[in-house]
């Protein structure tokens, strides 16, 4: 009678684990389903947003310009996005259309001399001139590498966008030493609009083969988006060939 209890009781509890480990197994696999839609709909999801973001706030500075004989929604029961985006390419491609000629360079020449007899206007108005037309010049230099430079300690290695040479004034001003200077702009992580801008000669830093597209990962990311293979190969090259550096500098000025 004990030895049919004791085999009872074994198959009792071999049927609870194993009903255990089912139940396990499903909540895992639920578990990975909810994280791979996850994966897959929230970066969608997120341009959806974005974009949608966008139009509808182009169509609200563009709509309230456009009379209301000429708004699509006067004649359909719906309102259509995207008109208030389309007119303001077309517009903005006809302003570029008419300053190409004489009659609109002459008139942009007329207005830029008005802004630049406003105290307040003038300097943030060419600022902004300077750096759109930076950003978008086909032979603009702006962020078009990617190094590494130590910062903020010894033997902390942060990665930096190269811009423009310093201008004459300020390069004139800068330490003279055994090496001309760049600038530079660190970005911060996770927002890269904001970090530091400062100036450094060009021996203090090591280029690094990698697109300003895939630092701008790296960095909006905090290191958990990589960049391909290759690229980490160099890179992981890139930082033995800084520590070599750093040794042959500590070894050459001795404290």
């Amino acid at each position: 009678m004990s030895d049919m209890d004791q085999k009872s009781g074994d198959e009792l509890s071999a049927d609870v684990a194993k009903m255990t480990a089912s139940h396990g197994g499903f909540a895992s696999r639920i578990r990975n389903y909810f994280l791979t839609g996850l994966v897959v709909a929230g970066p969608l999801a997120i341009t959806a947003y974005l974009t949608w973001s966008f139009v509808t706030w182009v169509d609200d500075l563009v709509r309230p310009v456009i009379p209301p004989t000429y708004r699509p929604e006067t004649y359909l029961p719906w309102p259509i996005p995207g008109t208030g985006l389309v007119i303001a390419v077309i517009a903005l491609t006809l302003l570029g259309f008419l300053t190409a000629n004489l009659v609109g360079r002459s008139l942009v020449e007329l207005g830029e001399s008005l802004l630049n007899r406003m105290p307040i206007v003038r300097p943030v108005y060419k600022t902004m001139k300077q750096i759109f037309e930076t950003l978008f010049s086909k032979d603009g230099s702006s962020f078009r590498k990617v190094a590494l430079v130590e910062f903020p300690a010894p033997g902390m290695w942060s990665l930096v966008f190269i811009s423009q040479p310093p201008s004459g004034d300020v390069a004139e001003k800068l330490p003279v030493k055994d090496g001309d200077y760049v600038s530079v702009f660190l970005a911060c992580t996770p927002n890269p609009t904001t970090g530091f801008f400062f100036f450094v000669q060009r021996k203090d830093l090591i280029e690094l083969d990698v697109s300003v597209e895939n630092a701008m990962t790296l960095l909006i990311s905090a290191g958990m988006v990589q960049p391909d293979a290759n690229a980490q190969k160099k890179l992981a090259g890139m930082a033995a060939s800084a520590k070599a550096a750093r040794a042959a500098k500590a070894a050459a000025d001795p404290q």
